[in-house]
């Protein structure tokens, strides 16, 4: 929290920075060039003096005035009126001065009386636009964009701080806690956009491992009772058995019927631990099949593109070229969760036992069945462990030095089987393609 603190301070800082360094550099800029209208000026000036008089001077080659202005001055006798004034006295009329001193709307002006050998010969006036009034608006279209940049980008920040850094710190030690057994961790609720399904999830694991943990515990308990129970019925006809066995090697039967009828008992018994054994094996085998299924219906567009988004990335990284087939979009009996887990599983046995260069899985339909059918290239197993690839704890003689535990496949069986379907594999010359068969 504090690092988004610290880069909202910062941004704040860098527009406020950036807000008053444009300001000053403008004030400079237009100083600097406020006062160019002069040199202009005295140039015309110049012209007019060396002619002895007013003329108007080319304003096509000025950059500063646009407008030059002459109010001459008048003595008496040029009135006309009577009046007599010695001199050069000046006499306007109020409308005149009014219309000379007027400012021109956007531009100031600048007057400079216009003396000729000694005689002064009126007023000139310049009117000039300053660079302030010629480049307002741009310099306020300027500020007003890095202001605005700021306030959105500031806004997204505090946005983001929010509503994604604020609700994932409250989140963010609940994996860690799942993973050390803390289970019983108060997970709050969180309806927010970004972080609700994420909730949900973290909640959904932390009451399935709850679930396990209890289960674990009951199955451990149940083992250690069938055990306890085992141990003690069977000892029964073992030590039987061993009476048997002890009384034939030291020839306490000394007839050929006592003999066979003993190796009738021995067999009895043996046939009752042999049972007793069957119940171990029927118990395991339960226990790793125990995989709740949900049977309804699911379409078959969301199980390809779930494939395709989850593996895509993968065989980017790999150099592994995933091809994915057309099909025609089919809603199909099962449970699409399992689903995926079951593609999951093939897809993964692709990667691992494959060539790793391409990976093919292409969609057709069979009676009333929609088959997906997933296809590796490469390392092949013989064609007599087909029958023994889905048993478990089986495992090919293509697996190598990779780790497993030949449970995957098994699993994936049961789970398929559940869904009413069925998974089979076939071998294509050299390469391996399971196929899994979803009822329409």
């Amino acid at each position: 929290m504090k690092k988004i603190n610290f880069l909202i301070a910062g941004l704040l800082c860098f527009y406020l920075s950036a807000v008053l360094g444009i300001k000053v550099l403008w004030g400079q800029k237009q100083e600097a060039r406020s006062r160019e209208y002069l040199v202009e000026a005295n140039r015309i000036m110049r012209g007019m003096e060396e002619q002895g008089g007013f003329s108007m001077p080319d304003l096509h080659q000025m950059e500063q005035i646009d407008g030059v202005s002459f109010l001459e001055i008048k003595t008496g006798k040029e009135m006309g009126d009577g009046r007599e004034l010695s001199g050069q006295t000046s006499i306007w009329e109020k409308k005149e001065i009014e219309e000379f001193f007027r400012k021109k709307n956007g531009h100031e002006m600048y007057i400079e009386p216009l003396i000729c050998e000694g005689r002064a010969l009126g007023l000139v006036r310049f009117d000039y636009k300053t660079f302030l009034s010629t480049s307002k608006e741009l310099y306020w279209s300027i500020e007003g964009m890095i202001m605005l940049s700021g306030m959105v980008t500031l806004g997204i920040l505090l946005y983001i701080k929010i509503k994604v850094i604020k609700p994932f710190l409250t989140l963010r030690d609940m994996p860690g806690e799942l993973a050390k057994g803390r289970l019983d961790a108060e997970l709050l609720e969180n309806k927010d956009r970004y972080f609700g399904r994420f909730v949900w999830g973290i909640a959904m694991l932390r009451d399935n491992l709850k679930a396990a943990k209890k289960k674990a515990l009951s199955l451990e308990k149940e083992k250690k009772m069938l055990l306890l129970t085992i141990s003690h019925d069977i000892k029964t006809p073992l030590n039987s058995i061993k009476l048997y066995a002890r009384a034939i090697r030291e020839g306490l039967y000394d007839t050929e019927e006592k003999r066979e009828k003993a190796a009738c008992q021995i067999e009895k018994l043996s046939e009752e631990i042999e049972d007793f054994v069957k119940k171990i094996v029927h118990a395991s085998s339960q226990e790793i099949v125990h995989i709740e299924v949900e049977n309804k219906e699911f379409y078959l567009k969301d199980l390809a593109r779930q494939v395709q988004e989850y593996y895509a990335p993968k065989c980017r990284l790999s150099m592994t070229k995933l091809l994915c087939g057309t099909y025609e979009n089919r809603l199909l009996k099962g449970d699409g969760d399992r689903a995926f887990e079951v593609m999951e599983n093939v897809m993964e046995n692709a990667f691992k036992y494959g060539d790793g260069q391409k990976i093919e899985i292409t969609f057709y339909e069979e009676e009333d069945c929609q088959i997906v059918k997933v296809k590796s290239f490469g390392n092949p197993i013989r064609t007599e462990e087909i029958p023994h690839l889905f048993d478990s704890f089986y495992r090919g003689s293509n697996v190598g030095d990779k780790e497993g535990n030949g449970l995957g496949l098994y699993i994936c069986r049961e789970m398929m089987r559940k869904m009413e379907g069925d998974i089979f594999v076939k071998r294509e010359g050299e390469n391996m393609s399971f196929h899994l068969v979803f009822k329409i």
